[in-house]
């Protein structure tokens, strides 16, 4: 998601450069909502590692697409050892982040042309940094996700909503429920119905949990990244963890509340041309009247208790 307003910016600043994606699999049909993506070669190192049928003969067809033609640049903006590995496969000269910025610092012993970036620069700030630094310009204009809204699920409620994306990777990111159910039952107040997203059985069970408490509140069937883009891109505000989901509805302009418990915001809060705030720190979880307040900042109509 961070990656998306440097693919805009390279596409305006180099018209007719072709751009090639390695992704992870499951990120695929996301990676495809940017237009300026010409192909996009899929990974799966996190089943690889698992040694499964077929693995290696997967493994070997990436390499071989990787190593198929010779690129002007080759960027690597996750700066991690496993995504540096990837990277070398390809022909081209290598850009990554220096010592100080790479995620993981050795990585940065394998890049032939490095940046460093500030630690409170902004992750997408970073990388439209990168990219430009590969490619010979410096980006000074807006942040432009350069996506298009997908249309709003069949099933999405008519009426105005606000989606709750209460779900995250790791444990340690997650708000409490009790919070969530006092927003809800806040924005219900309002007239504003939620809408609560999963992605497994144990986030399904909490989606249901939270809206019980809140009659109003509807659970979205299990869905995929395209009618997630269109669930966000027509809500009337987003309020979500630190997730991928968050910085989605950022990229479609919608107004959006960031709810930081276990890590930092500084350098990833959800930015983009519309209205975002953001609440929280590692340690430091907001409360439910500070998420209010900050939806009410990002939309006014909204938020008020």
């Amino acid at each position: 998601m961070h990656t998306f307003p440097a693919v805009t910016d390279l596409k305006r600043e180099r018209p007719g450069a072709q751009l090639h994606w390695v992704v992870e699999e499951q990120y695929v049909e996301l990676a495809r909502m940017h237009p300026g993506v010409d192909r996009i070669i899929p990974v799966a190192i996190r089943r690889w590692r698992r040694f499964g049928a077929g693995a290696g003969r997967e493994a070997r067809a990436a390499r071989r697409a990787l190593r198929s033609q010779a690129y002007d640049a080759v960027v690597d903006a996750q700066g991690l050892l496993k995504s540096v590995l990837v990277a070398r496969q390809a022909h081209g000269p290598l850009y990554g982040f220096g010592w100080r910025t790479a995620r993981d610092p050795l990585a940065s012993l394998f890049y032939q042309r490095k940046v460093n970036f500030a630690a409170s620069t902004h992750k997408i700030a970073r990388y439209r940094g990168l990219m430009g630094f590969a490619n010979g310009y410096a980006p000074d204009q807006g942040i432009d996700y350069g996506l298009t809204a997908p249309p709003a699920p069949p099933w999405a409620p008519a009426a105005p909503y606000v989606v709750l994306l209460h779900s995250t990777a790791r444990a340690a990111k997650l708000w409490d429920e009790a919070s969530w159910v006092a927003v809800a039952q806040a924005l219900e107040a309002q007239g504003i119905a939620c809408v609560l997203p999963f992605g497994n059985d144990a986030e399904a069970a909490r989606a249901r949990r939270i809206a019980a408490k809140a009659p109003s509140a509807m659970v979205a069937p299990r869905i995929d990244f395209v009618e997630a883009g269109g669930l966000l891109a027509h809500a009337r505000a987003v309020i979500g963890l630190d997730t991928g989901f968050t910085h989605l509805a950022a990229a479609f302009n919608t107004p959006v509340v960031g709810v930081f418990c276990d890590s930092e915001p500084v350098d990833a809060h959800p930015v983009g041309m519309g209205p975002s705030d953001y609440c929280g720190a590692i340690g430091a979880p907001p409360s439910a009247a500070e998420v209010l307040a900050a939806l009410a900042r990002v939309a006014p109509a909204l938020g008020h208790a």
